[in-house]
């Protein structure tokens, strides 16, 4: 845990000199009354502060407790519930996570639920499995409660499984269509090769999922596209303005890009097809120039 005291002095210090420099600016400004707002913002500031700390650490403590399988040590009143052995108040956090991922995950199987619902409950996934596995080698469960987490283990596989291939394809289908619609081309491809890392951070877990492999392929030819699309439109330019030299070098890096592997075979043979009679139309041009000045 780290410390309260410095964090709390830390925010303090924060605040107070958030104050006397807009203090400050606002007497230079001629405010009336500079404390004021002065004195607001540093206690909004001090208050967001201590707020997001709370919060920070009651999600880190959620998470150590649910990660060692035991239960919340602060006093709590004497009773037969309070008795009970270590092993059954491990098997009951796991027990409670279960549930509480059952409930994450029907959630954000609903038409209206974002891409990153399904990533959140695949990392809840994840970090269950890690701490019933810890907790599994550890041998804190007898033969009963070790069956009963393990079904619940190919439960949660099943679950962070579909979970993480909804998100990656959910995620990578928004980012190509924003993609699509970004107005310069380095935008497109950059858009576009986020939405590639979505597809290989899920191909890292599950290399041998035919739909991941798919969507990566269709997400290269876009690229691809894009690049020959750009490299040809300045190679039109060129021409117009004639520079027919520089236009052959364009199209010739189109030309490149549109030989790489993800583009399909009829797609690269078409436009192969065209961007070579275009640089042999702009040869035939060079030489007749030729021609004219000699």
């Amino acid at each position: 845990m780290p410390s309260s005291t410095g964090y709390l002095m830390l925010a303090i210090f924060a605040s107070g000199g958030l104050f006397l420099l807009l203090w400050w600016m606002l007497v230079r400004a001629g405010d009336e009354a500079p404390w004021l707002p002065a004195g607001l913002v540093a206690s909004v500031v001090l208050l967001v502060a201590l707020s997001a700390r709370e919060v920070v650490m009651r999600r880190a403590w959620t998470r150590y407790l649910l990660e060692n399988g035991i239960q919340d040590p602060r006093p709590k009143p004497r009773s037969s519930r309070s008795r009970r052995s270590p092993k059954k108040g491990s098997s009951s956090v796991h027990s409670t996570a279960l549930r509480t991922i059952q409930k994450h995950a029907a959630a954000a199987d609903s038409s209206t639920s974002p891409p990153e619902a399904h990533l959140d409950v695949a990392q809840l996934c994840q970090e269950y499995l890690a701490s019933t596995d810890e907790a599994i080698r550890s041998g804190s469960y007898g033969s009963e409660k070790g069956i009963a987490i393990r079904a619940g283990q190919e439960r949660v596989r099943a679950l962070h499984k579909h979970h993480l291939l909804t998100w990656a394809k959910g995620q990578s289908r928004s980012l190509t269509y924003e993609a699509q619609q970004r107005a310069r081309t380095f935008d497109k491809i950059e858009t576009a090769n986020r939405a590639l890392d979505c597809i290989d951070s899920a191909l890292r877990i599950y290399p041998e999922e035919p739909e991941l492999h798919e969507s990566k392929l269709a997400i290269c030819e876009f690229i691809a596209s894009i690049k020959v699309a750009h490299w040809v439109e300045l190679a039109e330019r060129s021409a117009f303005k004639g520079h027919y030299r520089r236009a052959i070098d364009r199209y010739r890096d189109a030309l490149f890009y549109l030989n790489q592997d993800a583009v399909k075979p009829d797609v690269r043979a078409a436009g192969t097809e065209k961007i070579e009679s275009e640089i042999a139309d702009l040869q035939g041009k060079l030489r007749h120039r030729k021609t004219q000045n000699q």
